[in-house]
């Protein structure tokens, strides 16, 4: 067990060139018709320098560095978007890896003890998502339950697989008991798509792994929650997949009809067609419609890029499930412009997804 204070952590948080200072942003303030309204941000990555010293000398070491440590230029940058609110978490997931349960239950809590620190700092900027240890689902449970109920966090960031498994199985069953219980939204962000791409197949160019391999994962991920039977076993939980729920609603009706009791052409000797039989792949374990899944247990952010593709998603998902995300800090563009010039979108549509539908699954306040 590490021994550590969030003062202590303040440190490691912030980074040593850490001084002071006034923000240099005025903060945007986004209106509807007039109306102010408040914006949360579910996709903000988000890394500890601390964590190194957990590390240092063991398989994982590595430097802790990057756009994604936290420094006060995070916050000019969310009130240059006009984001009141940062859900922010980490999504690289290499603890994984770590195959002694001690070593994944430090590298967490020190991750999540300075998340704890910088939220304190700005109690009304951010809320954080713990990351827990997947490969161990007993203890990400509790790192869950700790996480929330100790530190305040508002639920957890998780990969698309831990180490090449998606958690799908009843071996990760304690880990989602616990999101449905402690009633928290759990975050999927890919983990590489090392579990569905064979090694090399995205080495060409165009930045496959981004274009291909992340969406892919995603696709996948909920495609298995939902035939494997994790969301009728636990039926409230709330997933939000990044990158517009990856592939999963740009062609969702292959997924409903593969696995839905659907009509297939009977024939009779002569070849005539006499009427349609009920058909269901026999390898699929869902006990309700495909969609039941996908407009009330899985969410999608609003990493889409275009007015209709953006139409689409709320098409096949609904208002309900659709969440403002920017992938922040890492140089994609922003979705707001495109969400608020939307002539798809109703007004109510569109406070719903830059803020109200997150303010509702994070329990978060409506004041701006």
């Amino acid at each position: 067990m590490i021994n550590l204070t969030r003062r202590g952590l303040l440190g490691g948080v912030l980074g040593t060139a850490f001084v002071p200072r006034a923000f240099t942003q005025t903060r945007k303030e986004v209106r509807i018709n007039g109306k102010r309204i408040k914006t949360v941000d579910i996709h903000a990555h988000a890394s500890i320098q601390a964590v190194e010293e957990v590390i240092n000398g063991t398989p994982l070491e590595r430097r802790i560095g990057g756009s994604r440590l936290l420094n006060p230029g995070r916050v000019d940058m969310m009130n240059e978007w006009g984001i009141d609110v940062s859900v922010i978490s980490a999504n690289q997931y290499w603890w994984y890896r770590a195959d002694n349960e001690q070593l994944a239950a430090d590298i967490i809590q020190v991750q999540d003890e300075g998340f704890a620190a910088w939220v304190e700092r700005y109690p009304d900027r951010f809320v954080a998502l713990t990351s827990v240890a997947l490969q161990f689902p007993e203890l990400a449970a509790q790192q869950l339950d700790y996480a929330v109920n100790q530190l305040g966090f508002r639920g957890a960031s998780i990969g698309g697989h831990v180490n090449g498994v998606v958690p799908s199985g009843p071996e990760f069953d304690p880990f989602w008991a616990k999101a449905e219980e402690l009633d928290v939204p759990i975050f999927i962000h890919p983990n590489g798509s090392s579990n569905i791409i064979a090694e090399g197949g995205l080495d060409f160019n165009g930045d496959l792994g981004n274009i291909i391999g992340n969406p892919l994962e995603t696709a996948f991920f909920f495609t298995r929650l939902m035939f494997d039977g994790t969301f009728d076993r636990f039926p409230n939980l709330k997933i939000v997949g990044a990158h517009g729920g990856g592939y999963l609603p740009s062609y969702f009706g292959r997924a409903e009809v593969a696995c839905s009791a659907f009509g297939g052409p009977s024939l009779n000797e002569a070849g005539d067609f006499i009427g349609v039989d009920p058909i269901q792949a026999d390898n699929c374990q869902n006990k309700k419609p495909p969609r039941t899944y996908l407009r009330n247990n899985i969410f999608a952010d609003t990493m889409v890029f275009s007015d209709e593709a953006l139409r689409h998603l709320v098409a096949e998902m609904g208002i309900s499930q659709v969440v403002y995300g920017t992938d922040m800090p890492l140089g994609w563009p922003d979705t707001m412009d495109i969400i608020l010039n939307s002539v798809n979108l109703t007004n109510a549509d569109k406070e719903a997804i830059l803020g109200g539908n997150l303010i509702r699954i994070l329990k978060l306040s409506q004041e701006v």
